[in-house]
């Protein structure tokens, strides 16, 4: 027995410590090895690794004469600030981190223990993609983990990670996932690789151009939040899961309760300017909003006319949407009318209530608009604020036009209590724009339309815009003090806090994709 232990230990120690020359590589490239990844990531000690011993079968004429243990994948399970979570992290000192059939079933088992413990999952990605030498069983590899992330969607948190490649058929499991983190310089994630976009288009194209971080946290939309380093990210990637629930059936975490329901916060009449043109940052509208003024935004560099960010008011986690006006004057396009409706499906799939703060002039205009499709983009924003049961309060800040309106979250779409400040303007457009319109023949039939065109603007002001006019409906429930604006949310997030509306049966609806 002594024996066996001296070499199970050997075995042991000689696993965990991997291949030195392979290891060395992989921190000459500015990465750390998987197991180093884990340590940022958990809390210290409490990782139980699953399969250290699993490795390819030698079959096949192209099996390799090493079959090191672990075959490219660490997985287990391990904690977050206490809380059970099960992981799987690609090493690319052994293969590549490319996934083969043993490689596929580790990830397979944790993604299965993940979903009936419902516990998060959270994957570490640096793999070179699948193992050709594998030939099919790799593709089909793949494919059961897709399939499995599908099956779990709406019922536990799925975080990606992209701590090195991501190519062909393994991006579609970040972009899956819930959330997609990735790191500048280390992270690439692409379909086809830079050798074969010059090869079939003749573009010369960098890794770095083609799928670095930048370009899916700016432009493409697939990474949820980018980072400088490693610690950085893992530390947040701790972050988020502090603000998740563990599943679809338990609440999110809550905090000491921090008076925000008798808080009053003046600088918020000052932060929004009363002149509708004039543009702010609806970020310090949320700082003021929440508790500590902290809050964690979503898609920071991407679709940026719209904010979406996790935060707490009162120790209850919520999902804030907001229109920014420092940007395209905070109207909604096809980028933000996604990124916005995907998180508020995500809120609403795992009982986050929503906030929603609306300043806005309307949908971009313009025929790249209407090619690109912002009728079908706007629709989904639409689909998921009307499909959502969880706890919706609407606060209207100042301009709220048109179809735009509509889908951010008003009264007609199904939100439970709507607020309003004094310099809230609700309309089918601006007074300008309606006066030209319906007084065109009038405003033509004079010489001087300046007074004429002044009196008819006061006019359709006073009967149609003015900030009572919604509330006297019952389209909007009080004109607040926007001073009151941190108190009311927190009363009315109690006030719903037992909301329980069932939908009708039925397989699914057809959400516009």
């Amino acid at each position: 027995m002594r024996e066996l232990r001296e070499r199970r230990d050997s075995l042991h120690r000689d696993t965990l410590a991997g291949g030195h020359t392979a290891v060395e590589r992989q921190r000459a490239s500015g990465k750390r090895t998987a197991r180093e990844r884990l340590d940022l990531l958990l809390d210290e000690g409490s990782f139980v690794e699953l399969g250290l011993h699993r490795r390819q079968l030698p079959t096949g004429p192209l099996s390799p004469r090493e079959r090191p243990r672990t075959d490219g994948v660490v997985v287990g399970s391990g904690t977050i600030e206490g809380r059970q979570v099960f992981v799987y992290a690609q090493d690319f000192s052994i293969f590549g981190g490319s996934l083969g059939e043993a490689h596929a079933a580790k990830i397979h088992k944790v993604m299965d223990l993940a979903l009936e413990t419902g516990s998060p999952l959270i994957g570490l990605n640096d793999s070179g993609g699948a193992r050709i030498q594998e030939g099919v069983m790799a593709l089909h590899g793949y494919g059961g983990i897709f399939r499995r992330q599908v099956a779990a969607s709406g019922i536990i948190p799925q975080i990606s990670v992209v701590l090195g490649p991501c190519a062909g058929g393994a991006t579609y499991s970040p972009a899956l996932a819930d959330f997609t983190f990735m790191v500048r310089d280390i992270a690439k994630m692409y379909l086809t690789g830079p050798a074969v976009v010059k090869a079939v288009t003749g573009e010369h194209v960098s890794h770095e151009e083609l799928g670095g971080a930048g370009v899916h946290g700016e432009s493409s939309g697939v990474a949820t939040f980018v980072y400088d380093d490693e610690p950085g990210c893992l530390e947040d990637v701790r972050h988020l899961v502090s603000l998740l629930p563990s599943n679809n059936m338990e609440l999110p975490p809550r905090s000491a309760a921090s008076g925000a329901d008798t808080d009053v916060r003046p600088r918020l009449a000052e932060i929004v300017p009363a002149d509708p043109a004039k543009p702010y940052d609806v970020r310090d509208v949320i700082a003021e909003v929440t508790d500590d003024g902290a809050y964690f935004e979503l898609h920071e560099g991407w679709a940026a006319n719209i904010v979406c960010a996790f935060a707490r008011v009162d120790g209850e986690v919520v999902g804030i949407v907001g229109n920014q006006p420092i940007v395209l004057a905070g109207v909604l396009d096809a980028d933000a009318a996604q990124k916005a409706a995907r998180f508020v499906r995500f809120c609403d799939a795992f009982g986050i209530p929503l906030i929603t703060l609306v300043d806005v002039p309307g949908f971009l205009p313009g025929s790249e608009q209407e090619r690109g499709g912002i009728i079908r983009h706007g629709a989904k924003l639409l689909y998921a604020y009307c499909e959502a049961t969880v706890p919706r309060i609407q606060v209207i800040l100042r301009k709220a036009y048109g179809g735009a309106y509509i889908v951010m979250d008003s009264r007609s779409v199904g939100n439970d209590l709507s607020l309003a400040w004094p310099t809230n303007e609700i309309a089918v457009m601006g007074a300008e724009g309606a006066v030209d319109i319906l007084f065109r023949r009038e405003l033509a039939a004079v010489d001087d339309q300046r007074e004429l065109r002044a009196e008819l603007l006061a006019h359709y002001t006073e009967q149609l815009i003015h900030p009572y006019y919604a509330a006297e409906r019952g389209l909007v429930d009080d004109v607040i003090d926007p001073a009151e604006t941190r108190s009311l949310i927190a009363k009315g997030l109690a006030m719903l806090r037992d909301k329980r509306r069932q939908p009708f049966r039925r397989k699914h609806g057809n959400v516009p994709l």
